[in-house]
């Protein structure tokens, strides 16, 4: 099964060095390939440079596609953590 989700990045400094890391060790252990696409790049977003060398800024519009095992689960980890800001203070 693949899933698609469209997220907004809410963080003040877009998707820096922190939101990077949090989303590469909740997708450590997931079995699941994840992509996120942003103006037309699309990269694994289990490589903590590849989400890094998306540089997208806050307001940026990003897809998220996640297709296998626990593709729901991990859809709707992603999703709240970009809705939570990935737990940073505004």
């Amino acid at each position: 099964m693949k899933l698609i989700s469209k997220v907004q990045v809410k963080n003040k400094n877009g998707l820096h060095t922190r939101p990077a890391t949090a989303i590469v060790k909740m997708l450590q252990n997931v079995k699941s390939d994840v992509t996120f696409t942003y103006k037309g790049d699309t990269i694994n977003a289990k490589s903590i440079l590849s989400i890094l060398m998306l540089a997208a800024k806050m307001n940026a519009k990003i897809t998220i596609s996640v297709e296998g095992e626990n593709a729901e689960e991990t859809m709707e980890q992603l999703v709240r953590a970009f809705d939570n800001q990935f737990e940073e203070q505004q």
